[in-house]
């Protein structure tokens, strides 16, 4: 290799292209690849030719291609567009809603299981029992609703109208939905406290 010209040393002519320039520089690589004293001036010799092409196009005297590797001149890529976000529910929707966590769930509908257990298996007690466990389960609502926001009137009134929209449902439809299911000894009673504990877990773990 000669000691002065880095176009000798990577046995380029000054007219070569880049692409040229660069398989040269890897093909001595390959040759010298145990001998860092000769990767070393190879290197250096390829760095050479890239400043010297560099300052050359900045004063006009040749063109370099753009896809050239100088790293300051690259050109950046385009940014893909984001995707279209997803239609979100509506905003008022989304200041009813809550997002529980596996607590705020699961903690209620204990209660809710248990209360509805005891209003199904114990009918002894009759219209008593339904109404106690009815109690229990507007004091439960009550208290989660009013744990999330600290609101105790909103918690009221959204307990209360869940309790009128159950029993009236239930009430409507229960003569004719027990008369479909076979085996059962469920009241029409039964089964609207049950569906009222039913809404009022879906409401306390669901509604801010």
């Amino acid at each position: 290799m000669s000691d002065q010209n880095p176009y000798k040393k990577l046995g380029v002519s000054e007219e070569a292209s880049f692409d040229e320039i660069q398989d040269a520089r890897n093909r001595l690589f390959e040759q010298h690849s145990g001998d860092i004293k000769h990767l070393e001036v190879i290197e250096a010799a390829y760095d050479a030719i890239l400043m010297d092409r560099l300052r050359m196009r900045q004063e006009g005297k040749i063109k370099v291609p753009e896809r050239i590797r100088f790293p300051e001149l690259r050109v950046q890529s385009p940014s893909k567009e984001s995707p279209t976000p997803r239609e979100q529910s509506p905003a008022w929707l989304q200041r009813m809603l809550d997002q529980p966590t596996p607590a705020d769930i699961l903690l209620p509908g204990a209660w809710y299981l248990g209360l509805s257990a005891i209003s199904v298996f114990y009918p002894e007690g009759g219209d008593q029992v339904l109404q106690l466990a009815l109690v229990v389960g507007i004091s439960t609502s009550i208290y989660f609703l009013n744990r999330k926001e600290g609101k105790f009137g909103r918690a009221v009134l959204f307990t209360l109208v869940i309790l009128i929209i159950s029993l009236v449902v239930g009430g409507l439809v229960a003569s004719w939905l027990l008369s479909q299911i076979p085996f059962t000894n469920l009241t029409s009673n039964q089964f609207s406290t049950v569906l009222t504990f039913i809404l009022l877990w879906l409401v306390s773990s669901f509604l801010r």
